[in-house]
């Protein structure tokens, strides 16, 4: 699923598993999860497996994900790369940094979000997009997700906070599949839906472009969104999808 969201040279990895086989850690991960509850120590070993069956693909080693300030994954020398897990999907994405600047995705189970959650993530204008469109939708979790992505994308570059506020996300919904025309949603005909965003921040730092473009997509009970920034982009100052 993620992988449809991203170009072909960023290697990605998911699974819809919620356990993997004892053994999968490193005794440096272990050690950062030895007092974790059961569910935490899940999502921290099902999303390694994944970032390691995605270094594989790049042709790397496998070797240990530890991480740094706000959760932020530590990847090899040369690489960039991000992880998301929620209920039933973990993935990981990763790219040389020759080819990406920096990634972020999120994944999320397709429903509200829960009770008072929404009025700290979403602006007024935001809201307001959101009050024509179609209901087969959750539009405030599809918007959580994409700032978590975008957030993803922001702190290694800046290692500075960005609040859901400081984000203003715009959304285009696509024909199913690239059917132009074709408007069945995934609440009537259960069929994946996917589309791109735009994230005009309100924050501004050198290292990032004022507007971030990405893209997201649901399918089978979950939301997922991309975004990434290649190098080139940052220089030219223009945004483009992936």
């Amino acid at each position: 699923m993620i992988e449809r969201l991203l170009p072909a040279y960023v290697s990605c990895a998911a699974t819809r598993e919620a356990t993997v086989a004892d053994g999968n850690l490193f005794p440096e991960e272990e050690e950062l999860i030895a007092r974790s509850v059961p569910k935490r120590r899940n999502d921290f070993a099902t999303a390694r497996a994944c970032a390691r069956r995605a270094m594989g693909k790049l042709g790397l080693e496998p070797v240990a994900v530890l991480h740094g300030k706000r959760g932020m994954p530590l990847w090899p020398e040369g690489i960039v790369g991000t992880l998301t897990h929620c209920e039933g999907y973990r993935a990981a994405a990763l790219a040389r940094a020759g080819d990406v600047l920096s990634l972020g995705i999120d994944a999320e189970p397709h429903a509200p979000l829960p009770d008072g959650v929404a009025e700290l993530v979403v602006l007024p204008s935001e809201r307001e997009r959101f009050a024509g469109e179609a209901g087969d939708i959750h539009w405030d979790r599809l918007l959580f997700s994409a700032k978590e992505s975008v957030f993803k994308t922001w702190y290694p570059l800046t290692l500075t906070e960005l609040d859901f506020e400081e984000a203003d996300l715009t959304f285009h919904r696509e024909a199913p599949e690239g059917r132009e025309g074709d408007r069945a949603g995934v609440g009537s005909s259960g069929r994946a839906v996917e589309g791109t965003f735009s994230a005009r921040l309100l924050r501004t730092d050198p290292a990032v472009p004022p507007v971030l473009e990405g893209r997201w997509r649901i399918e089978d009970g979950i939301v997922a969104t991309a975004l990434l920034l290649r190098a080139d982009q940052r220089e030219a100052g223009a945004p483009q999808s992936p």
